[in-house]
């Protein structure tokens, strides 16, 4: 009983029901009208039929008088599907006539009757049952009063029979609406048990639930198709906050550690120069940890989606130029060429500077890997429409990634150097995935030359949506 509750309670089976009940109203009052609407017709054709039966007893009776008229009402009598025929006295007593007795008072008007007014006829068998009936009584220059009227039994039949088919009909349709309403509602209920035993789950803790999806693209569907989303980015959110967490912990306990001994141990030199020294150690060790926490704040805002709303048209070939511009010298410096093949006149949906600075992580990176290589000294930056999309790829001849590691390096924190000889925090691709995944592109990572195992070298690739061109 409960979940007919439930059922009933449902926003989808109200409108159900009022929609059933809107309808009936509708076709009833539509039955009822076309029903009065016959009934007042076949009593104006039977009006017109009784109108010309008088006219023609009349006529009959200025011809031939009270012989051509008794003559003419007896032969109507006996016909099939007979009128009325009366003829009475000035006081309204029956003297002839196809009728047994009328509802007193009937002869006291003169022309159409009022209201239908009951009387009984005779038949083979004696006195039929009461009828209804409508007629028309004039007066003869003797007195007497010939009353000529039809049986209402027609529109009577007529209103019965289409009211028993609207009742039939509604009958139908409220036995098909409940089935359809019952079988509809009881899925749909079965559908909301579900989510509901999932939405339990996931507010337990276990947001690696999802909200069940029947494949039929209905509005649970669709519903349950957002929300699911919507768990999926949280989960992924929680779980990048549960593993800063740990790596800011792991990772940046060291530095820490080391700048608070070197802030002791300046406590203890009394030098001036050599204070200095260590003080100027001391705040570059500051720099670092403040450019650590603004890649984190920066990284948790682009996949907390808070920059969403900065989403412009950009021109994506000048951003590459300039970036290639921007880091020709410093590529010079650490004795490597910097090509750019840029096509021209690439645009994409998103924002400059996090594109931008997506660019910068990849080109430091490209150069910082490749300075102490030997070989090839090329990093390639390169820009081309794709038939998957648009690809910006910054390509090095360094060491390169193994195959297995490629998807540790996006993570935070997460560094293949050790031994931390290289400057850096291990944000930067972190950076650049969460950048793509923000523009609805993806990151990908291939060796530049696999046929060379110590310098296979990385090719890091940008791909944003063809549909963002």
């Amino acid at each position: 009983m409960s979940r007919f509750r439930v059922l009933f309670k449902s926003t989808a089976v109200r409108l159900s029901a009022l929609y059933i009940l809107l309808f009936a109203i509708c076709a009833a009052t539509l039955v009822f009208y076309v029903t009065a609407m016959s009934e007042r017709l076949l009593t104006g054709q039977i009006r017109d039929a009784v109108k010309q039966e008088v006219e023609q007893v009349q006529r009959a009776y200025d011809t031939g008088g009270m012989n051509l008229l008794l003559r003419t009402m007896e032969r109507r009598a006996r016909q099939p599907g007979a009128n009325l025929y009366i003829i009475a006295g000035p006081s309204g007593d029956i003297l002839a006539g196809n009728v047994a007795s009328v509802q007193p008072g009937v002869f006291e008007e003169i022309g159409w009757t009022s209201a239908p007014f009951i009387y009984q006829r005779y038949t083979d068998s004696g006195i039929e049952r009461r009828h209804k009936a409508i007629a028309n009584i004039f007066v003869l220059d003797n007195g007497l009063r010939i009353l000529i009227g039809r049986d209402l039994g027609d529109p009577e039949r007529f209103r019965l029979l289409v009211r028993q088919a609207l009742m039939v009909a509604l009958a139908i349709m409220g036995l098909g609406a409940i089935i359809i309403w019952f079988a509809i509602g009881r899925n749909a209920l079965k559908r909301i048990d579900r989510m509901s035993d999932a939405s339990k789950k996931i507010m337990a803790g276990d947001l690696s639930q999802r909200l069940p999806v029947v494949g039929s693209g209905d509005e649970f569907d669709r519903l349950s198709m957002s929300l699911n989303t919507m768990l999926e980015r949280i989960e992924k959110l929680n779980e990048g906050l549960r593993q800063v967490s740990d790596n800011i912990a792991h990772d940046l306990k060291t530095p820490l550690t080391r700048l608070r001994n070197k802030a002791a141990d300046a406590l203890d030199i009394s030098d001036g120069e050599t204070r200095r020294t260590a003080l100027e150690g001391i705040i570059s060790e500051s720099d670092q940890l403040i450019r650590t926490f603004n890649a984190l704040l920066m990284i948790s805002r682009v996949e907390a989606g808070s920059v969403a709303a900065e989403m412009s048209p950009v021109e994506l070939s000048a951003i590459v130029s300039d970036s290639a511009e921007l880091y020709e010298p410093a590529a010079e410096e650490a004795g490597l060429d910097l090509s750019a093949s840029v096509e021209p006149g690439v645009e994409v949906q998103g924002n400059r500077e996090l594109i931008g600075q997506a660019i910068f992580n990849l080109l430091d990176n490209a150069i910082k890997y490749s300075s102490d290589t030997d070989g090839a000294g090329t990093v390639s930056l390169k820009l081309a429409r794709r038939a998957d999309g648009i690809c910006l790829s910054v390509a090095d001849h360094g060491p390169g990634i193994p195959a297995d590691r490629r998807d540790d390096v996006v993570k935070r924190f997460v560094r293949l150097d050790e031994s931390r000889s290289k400057p850096g925090t291990g944000l930067g691709l972190s950076l650049v995935e969460a950048v793509m995944e923000l523009h609805n592109g993806r990151l990908e990572l291939s060796d530049t030359d696999p046929d060379k195992p110590e310098q296979r070298g990385l090719t890091v690739s940008m791909i944003f949506p063809a549909k963002a061109a």
